[in-house]
């Protein structure tokens, strides 16, 4: 009988870790966490949840970084969040842009955020690993409207964090509304979803 787990889908860039903001990171050093993020996230595993990585990363497709940096920056979070019991259990990443064709990339179009691919590719493997994903109870965190379409269309539960670009506007105005609006990632988990998991009811009032 497949375990039935929850699953929080997390941006990286802007939600976890700092983004530089019209820019992108390049070296593991600029890699520097988000205050609270790592704390928030070890409370979501000890509640149960599965940590899932998904993220796009068009500067691979620009030229910007190589595929290798973009793992070896997640291999650096990783490193980070496991000091506090917060590690991810499976990591995506987009290397594809329109603007930007690549045969090598190609094969990942659907993964592109707001596209769901990388959230259905986690789902294969998480039941290939014999767990049951509860969609209706698992969120999608990000700062952009991307992050908020990708979770509408996966039917999975849609928070917008404040930190990196905060597209409330974005949100609005392309009708793509999230759950919740919370000022970082640890507020979205502590304040809204993990109390919403102990009672059953959608967060705080």
């Amino acid at each position: 009988m497949p375990e039935r787990v929850k699953v929080l889908f997390l941006d990286r860039d802007g939600t976890i870790i700092y983004d530089r903001l019209g820019d992108y990171i390049t070296r593991v050093d600029q890699a520097l966490m988000i205050p609270g993020s790592d704390d928030a996230i070890a409370k979501a595993k000890k509640a149960g949840f599965k940590i899932v990585i998904a993220s796009n990363q068009a500067g691979i497709a620009k030229g910007i970084v190589s595929k290798r940096v973009v793992e070896e920056i997640n291999a650096y979070m990783q490193s980070v969040l496991e000091q506090k019991q917060a590690g991810y259990d499976l990591c995506y990443f987009a290397p594809y842009h329109p603007d930007y064709p690549n045969k090598e990339h190609e094969p990942y179009k659907t993964w592109r955020k707001p596209n769901i691919g990388m959230v259905v590719q986690a789902i294969q493997d998480m039941t290939e690993m014999g767990l049951d994903v509860d969609i209706e109870e698992s969120y999608f965190i990000g700062d952009k409207q991307v992050d908020v379409a990708c979770g509408i269309k996966a039917g999975l539960r849609p928070i917008l964090v404040r930190t990196g670009y905060a597209e409330v506007d974005e949100c609005t105005k392309l009708n793509t509304v999230p759950e919740y609006v919370a000022d970082d990632l640890y507020d979205a988990i502590v304040n809204y979803i993990l109390p919403g998991s102990l009672t059953g009811k959608a967060g705080r009032p």
